[in-house]
């Protein structure tokens, strides 16, 4: 148990609790689905905080002065930034002054969205309404913005396989962030340039095996000298269990988009490349203004052949490869989410994953690319983090739902469904019994420890860097109230009623 308690304390607080209860039992809800849950909390710039709430199936958007939570405006109708039932995922984000959502824009559930809202200078768009060319219910995992696009990462039913039942495609899509909509003739209003492509995330060999069920992505991280995505992937829930960390260069994702199209020529055909003299001009999906459609202007100015084309044919051809192929799998955790610090270590040289499990265990991992470009791996450290006595407030529910890596101080916050749990990133102390000192390195306090071996389908040995002399520290609960939870980073907590807090100082 831990020595001591780290306490985030609120500089301010406020509750927004929702006055439709009555409207939303009459709806057939129960009473504890009618709160108002939070599912939105994103700055929008550095003096405004967006709030989005389920509101007892009402969904309402709130905007606050970061400075002194005081709200701006009026509430707007939250319907398509966020969800109508808590249970549903969502993610969003602001780029350019704009709300990138992607979520279930209804009552029912059964319309799935990507949408753009709140611009100032751009029109509101989203996917085209019950096509399930586009979008088959999806369940959206991360948002992220990068060059002239948002990338959208989500996992999907299968459009490809339906012989084989519902399967699930790990996918990433994109929109340009100028895209102002389609003529008055077609995709007046929806997206003009949005892609998909399936991400692959396997064992290679004679017979690949795949974990296609995408649980988490982080943002944009250096790997190997270029910019890259990680993901947690799982086996389909009829498979055996297993679940993969693989990463995913952002430069090939761009060159998966600028490929072939991928088409099915009857409802018996298979799915097979598009020729490349089928496909019209503007390439569909590209940005207006840029590259290959530098001579219009706006996307509104598209021919109507480009934009038909890209209503009809959104999915690409190639599946997105992982870095080096198969990156880490694990048989023991299902895992659920990631953090990544791809400049660890003494020399930053090295790259820790910090991988979180159904369970409430995080897993400590040293990865690195060896000179045969396989992928080495280890586990540093293994960290029994949920307590169920601090943290379950209605259920014991262990899942991590969230990190937040702070390495400034030394820290990573682990969120669950009623608490948050700060766990120092290194232990060293723990292990010193354990660990054999084999080469001493460069710098005065740094030696060469092995340590233990993490379940693999490819056994790798390295040896890792660790500090000699550290003082021990333990994970400890920082935060549990049944009416709050951390502004620091949207967290999906259920709570009657909720309330925002500004974390200013750690008070120990």
């Amino acid at each position: 148990s831990p020595t001591n308690d780290f306490f985030i304390l609120p500089s301010q607080h406020l509750t927004w609790k929702t006055q439709d209860m009555e409207n939303c039992a009459m709806r057939g809800k129960l009473r504890n689905e009618c709160y108002n849950y939070i599912k939105v909390l994103v700055p929008k710039n550095n003096q405004t905080l967006l709030a989005c709430g389920t509101n007892a199936f009402n969904p309402m958007c709130r905007t606050y002065k970061i400075s002194t939570l005081e709200q701006e405006g009026e509430e707007l109708n939250g319907q398509a930034p966020c969800p109508f039932d808590a249970k549903q995922p969502n993610v969003a984000l602001f780029a350019d002054g704009n709300l990138y959502s992607a979520t279930v824009a209804d009552f029912q559930a059964s319309d799935a969205v990507i949408y753009r809202s709140l611009g100032e200078r751009s029109p509101v768009l989203r996917t085209v309404k019950y096509d399930s060319k586009w979008l088959r219910e999806p369940h959206f995992v991360h948002a992220l913005e990068y060059g002239d696009y948002v990338y959208l990462f989500f996992r999907e039913i299968s459009m490809e396989y339906t012989t084989l039942g519902r399967v699930v495609f790990s996918r990433v899509g994109r929109v340009c962030k100028n895209d102002m909509g389609g003529s008055p003739r077609v995709l007046e209003k929806y997206w003009t340039s949005f892609l998909k492509a399936r991400l692959n995330c396997s064992v290679p060999g004679d017979s690949f095996f795949y974990f296609d069920v995408l649980q988490a992505v982080t943002d944009v991280a250096q790997v190997n000298g270029r910019l890259a995505v990680f993901g947690v992937f799982t086996t389909q829930s009829n498979s055996i269990t297993g679940s993969a960390v693989c990463a995913f260069y952002m430069d090939e994702i761009e060159r998966v988009f600028n490929g072939k199209f991928k088409e099915q020529k009857n409802a018996d055909a298979a799915w097979t490349p598009i020729p490349e003299e089928k496909v019209p001009k503007p390439r569909p999906g590209c940005c207006a203004g840029i590259g290959k459609a530098s001579g219009f202007r706006t996307s509104n100015d598209f021919p109507d052949e480009m934009l038909s084309f890209i209503k009809s044919f959104p999915l690409l051809d190639e599946a997105v490869p992982s870095v080096t192929g198969h990156f880490l799998s694990h048989n023991r955790y299902k895992l659920t989410h990631l953090a990544v610090d791809t400049a660890a270590g003494p020399f930053k040289n090295y790259t820790v994953l910090f991988l979180g499990s159904e369970d409430g265990t995080v897993l400590k991992v040293l990865s690195r690319t060896a000179e045969n470009s396989t992928v080495e791996t280890v586990l540093l450290d293994e960290i029994s983090v949920y307590n169920p006595s601090r943290c379950s407030v209605k259920k014991d529910d262990r899942r991590v739902l969230d990190f937040e890596l702070d390495k400034a101080n030394h820290a990573l916050y682990v969120a669950f469904s009623g608490c948050v749990v700060r766990v120092p990133l290194s232990r060293c102390s723990a292990h010193s019994g354990r660990s054999t000192i084999l080469q001493t390195v460069e710098g005065p306090n740094y030696h060469l420890k092995k340590t233990k071996q993490i379940p693999m389908h490819t056994a790798h040995v390295l040896f890792v860097v660790q500090q000699q002399q550290q003082q021990q520290q333990q994970s400890s609960t920082i935060f549990k109230n049944e009416n709050k939870f951390n502004q620091h980073k949207p967290i999906r907590i259920s709570v009657e009623s909720v309330g925002l807090l500004l974390a200013n100082e750690i008070v120990k």
